[in-house]
């Protein structure tokens, strides 16, 4: 005797309308995910192009000096442009290896035991607030910092000491800040990679070292670089700590210098600000806005194209 079915998909046109209405709550959460980017492009758009008029393009982005509130202002913000992408390269280029390599430490070789013990510290550095690391970078980065500024610049009559709160002091914090997401990220990446590539591996005779050189990370590719978007996100986008540790003062991004970020910039004086010198500080969101934009497209299509030539 076959048992009774409690399933709401027992009957045919039940089955159906379920079905549907799933199929339009799909939709309209698609359209609406969709209308949000537009509505964000079109925003930044209309408040941040009048001051590329008002001012001139040229001065804007290539201008390198930024006094909004003088007689005859000036609003260049070429090396708060050089500065943030200068920082966020150096950020990667630390926290980027660090992160892939305790992701292949947790998915590959660590004991199941210390796992349990690494994992939720990583989580921990997710959850921690933006402002308690810009605190402790005050706290401990800057001080550091400010001694090894003074052992180098020691006698020097040219050089501006920073108190430590340089650009050196916020790569470091954003290094920091992005390892959770390119731990987690690449680690669910490694594991979802199928056991029988490792065992094929490792039957002809390459080593574990070689297998996850050679066969792991490659097939975890396309998650990896995954997490490399969204770390260079975070680290683009972060403002409150980095406000805390790099001096906040438009500079040529040198090392031991008090460097001002693009969100910085926003951040420290949107809210006195007011008429043009408001516009100008949209036309540096908007500024932001593209670079994220940019960024993402370029490293897609990287992704896009690494994953057709693997077919192949």
């Amino acid at each position: 005797m076959r048992p009774k079915s409690y399933s709401i998909f027992s009957g045919h046109g039940s089955k159906s309308g379920v079905e549907h209405a799933a199929e339009v709550i799909f939709t309209v959460c698609g359209f609406f995910a969709v209308l949000a980017v537009a509505s964000i492009s079109l925003y930044m758009i209309i408040s941040g192009t009048p001051a590329l008029f008002k001012v001139g393009i040229l001065d804007i982005l290539f201008g390198t000096i930024w006094k909004p509130e003088a007689a005859s202002p000036s609003f260049g913000i070429l090396y708060v442009i050089l500065t943030s992408i200068v920082g966020t390269a150096m950020a990667i280029l630390i926290g980027v290896p660090i992160g892939v390599m305790t992701a292949v430490f947790l998915a590959e070789v660590a004991p199941a035991r210390l796992t349990k013990i690494v994992r939720p510290a990583v989580e921990l550095l997710a959850g921690i607030p933006s402002v308690i690391y810009g605190l402790l970078g005050i706290l401990i980065l800057n001080p550091m910092m400010y001694k090894l500024e003074l052992s180098i610049f020691e006698g020097s009559t040219t050089h501006q000491f920073t108190g430590g709160a340089n650009l050196i002091s916020a790569v470091l914090v954003l290094a920091l800040m992005i390892l959770p997401t390119v731990i987690n990220i690449s680690e669910t990446a490694l594991r979802a990679v199928p056991q029988h590539l490792r065992s094929a591996s490792l039957a002809l005779g390459a080593t574990k070292i070689q297998t996850i050189f050679n066969a792991v990370l490659p097939a975890a590719k396309s998650g990896i670089i995954t997490a490399i978007v969204l770390g260079t996100g975070r680290a683009i986008g972060e403002a409150m700590a980095i406000s805390l540790v790099s001096g906040s003062s438009v500079n040529f991004p040198f090392p031991f210098r008090s460097v001002r970020f693009l969100t910085t910039a926003i951040v420290s004086e949107m809210s006195y600000s007011a008429g043009l010198h408001k516009q100008v500080l949209f036309t540096i969101g908007l500024v932001l806005f593209a670079f994220i934009m940019i960024i993402n497209i370029t490293l897609n299509n990287l992704l896009k194209k690494g994953e057709e030539r693997h077919d192949k």
